[in-house]
Formats: C-alpha cells, sequence, structure tokens
C-alpha cells in the first residue's frame, strides 16, 4: 500500500505546529488581561460593565474619575504611579508597541474583554505623572424621543432633525470634547435605521468602534495606523462599497476632503462630527482641515456638502448636563 504524501493533512485539519501557536497566543492573551485587571482593581473593572459609564480617566494627581451619562464626573478611587505606568506598559504591549521615554504616548482600542473602548495615554515627560482616558463604548443607544424627553433637544429641534434626516441632507454634529458628539449622531443614526431596509447601504468609518447603526444593510470600517490605513484611504475604498449614506466617527485632519467629496458626489444623508464651538467655528475648521490636504480654501465645497451643523454642549445647569445649542441649516 503506497504511504500518503508527506506534508498532507486531513481536509479541516491544520499543523500541530499552528495549534500549539494558537495556543501560546491565547494563553499569552489571557495573561496579558489577568495582569490588565489586576492593576485596574475590581471597582475601576466594574465600570467597563455600567451602561451609564461614559469615560474613565487617570489625572496625573492619582485620582480616578468616571463620568456618567446624566450623572457628571465623581472620583471613584486612586491608582498610584508605578500601576499606572505598568498599565500603560500592558496596553502598549497589546498594541504590539511600546512605551518609553522617547515613545511616551499609548493610544488605540483595548482588548476585547475590555470592550474595544477607546485608550489614549501618555507618561513623562508629558506629564508629571503617568495619565490616560479611556472612552466606553455606547451600550445604549438614545433616541431622538429620549432627547426631547430630557429637554436636550426641544420639540422644534427635534422636528428640524427628523425633517433633514427624512430629506437626506448632510449632518455635522459639532461640540467639545465629552459634549455628546458620538451620543447624539447615534440618536441620529438610530433614526436613519428605523427608516432603512436593504435597499439603503449605510458605510460607517471609524478609528475606533462607537457608531451603532441597526439598519439592516451596514458596513462598519476601522482605521489601521500600523497598516498605514487611515480614514482617507478608507473613504476613497467606501465609493467601491456602494453606499448610500456615508457615516464618519470624527473628522479630524486631511480626510475632510475626501469625506466633503463623498458627500457631495451622490451620496447626500451623511453623519459626521467635530470639534468646534458653534456651528461657524465647524465650518471654519472644516475648512482647515481640507487644507492639511495640501489644498486651498474649499469654502464652495464646504457650502455644497455641509446641509446642517448641529452644535451640542455642556451645560451644568440643565438637568440632563448638556444641550443643543443651535442648528444651523445652509441653503
Amino acid at each position: 500500500m503506497r504511504s500518503p504524501a508527506v506534508g498532507l493533512q486531513p481536509a479541516g485539519s491544520q499543523p500541530a505546529g499552528i495549534h500549539a501557536i494558537d495556543k501560546a497566543r491565547a494563553e499569552a492573551h489571557a495573561r496579558l488581561i489577568e495582569q490588565m485587571r489586576r492593576i485596574l482593581g475590581d471597582q475601576i473593572c466594574a465600570v467597563f460593565e455600567d451602561p451609564q459609564a461614559v469615560e474613565i480617566m487617570l489625572n496625573d494627581d492619582g485620582r480616578v474619575l468616571v463620568e456618567r451619562h446624566g450623572q457628571g464626573i465623581a472620583e471613584l478611587t486612586r491608582m498610584p504611579p508605578q500601576k499606572a505606568l505598568n498599565f500603560l506598559a500592558l496596553m502598549a504591549d497589546y498594541r504590539q508597541t511600546v512605551v518609553e521615554r522617547d515613545r511616551p504616548i499609548v493610544e488605540g482600542a483595548m482588548p476585547p474583554e475590555f470592550r474595544r473602548s477607546r485608550f489614549a495615554g501618555c507618561i513623562p515627560p508629558l506629564t508629571p505623572m503617568p495619565t490616560f482616558s479611556i472612552r466606553l463604548p455606547t451600550t445604549r443607544i438614545f433616541s431622538l424621543d429620549d432627547y426631547e424627553r430630557v429637554g436636550i433637544l426641544t420639540p422644534e429641534q427635534k422636528a428640524q432633525l427628523v425633517a433633514a434626516i427624512e430629506q437626506r441632507r448632510n449632518i455635522l454634529v459639532s461640540g467639545g470634547t465629552g459634549s455628546g458628539k458620538t451620543t447624539l449622531l447615534n440618536a441620529l443614526s438610530d433614526h436613519v435605521a428605523r427608516m432603512s431596509g436593504l435597499e439603503s447601504r449605510i458605510v460607517i468609518i471609524e478609528d475606533t468602534r462607537e457608531i451603532v447603526c441597526q439598519a439592516p444593510n451596514t458596513v462598519q470600517m476601522l482605521t489601521d495606523m500600523d497598516a498605514r490605513i487611515d480614514m482617507t484611504r478608507l473613504l476613497k475604498l467606501t465609493l467601491r462599497y456602494r453606499p448610500d449614506r456615508i457615516f464618519v466617527g470624527e473628522v479630524r485632519d486631511g480626510a475632510a476632503l475626501a469625506l466633503l467629496k463623498a458627500w457631495n458626489t451622490g451620496h447626500p444623508g451623511g453623519l459626521a462630527t467635530l470639534h468646534a464651538n458653534n456651528p461657524e467655528a465647524a465650518l471654519i475648521r472644516l475648512d482647515q482641515l481640507c487644507q492639511e490636504a495640501g489644498v486651498p480654501s474649499q469654502a464652495v465645497l464646504i457650502r455644497e456638502a455641509v446641509d446642517v451643523v448641529v452644535q451640542i454642549a455642556r451645560d451644568p445647569c440643565h438637568p440632563a448636563g448638556r444641550r443643543i445649542t443651535a442648528i444651523w441649516e445652509g441653503q
């Protein structure tokens, strides 16, 4: 009887060496997660399971603060500098990089065991002591009805936004850090999903996964800076995916130009967020970001592509902690 050929494996099987590598990786990952949990402690780990939690922040004085929806910011516990430094080193290891004096910043998505929360941290000399900020992904979607019910939106503002969505106008959500831009974008996305069928294809582009869209025909893309795949490249790829609407997590750089071109070439009804203090400043900042792509002012393109700017801001005097301060509509 002829012996089976050397190297051939039964269908569906893998060489033993591959199984050993996979097992070693799984064990190394499990050890990493266990070390992370040990450093954070039970109090901080519990925050990742809290549906009201928005952000975990470590300041350089060692205080760990937590922001929760409608409850503001409160001190949770304290973390010694050495523990914080060890945690940043573990995050760097997970992100396949290092954190040291010459490379003092670590940022990116956390492991799935921490819900792929958005992490950003740094060490001295950038800050006196190690610090970090962890933005937790949304677990509950607040609808536009919810926004109206708690008074963040007036009935007139809600009607204005609903009409803009249904008329497939491009909406830019503007606000400061922690003002609730992404949560508002998710409320707008929720309304889009409620009126969308398979015939409406939505493509979402983000640096970390924060946008939630439950429409039946949705594709979500993430940038990968390690592979040099930025938002501009994904926006160009998006146009080959037959999008009807294009959503972008946050516009930060020259990708603004690609987004505006995409919105302005047969893909109306998009959503995006931007850091700015008012609608006029948002349009100016959008132009400045376009110019980072090496082009002159794109004021004309912006007027053609951006139909609505919604401004959301923190308001400590408001029961919900924030409110819609302005809605700008183009001609």
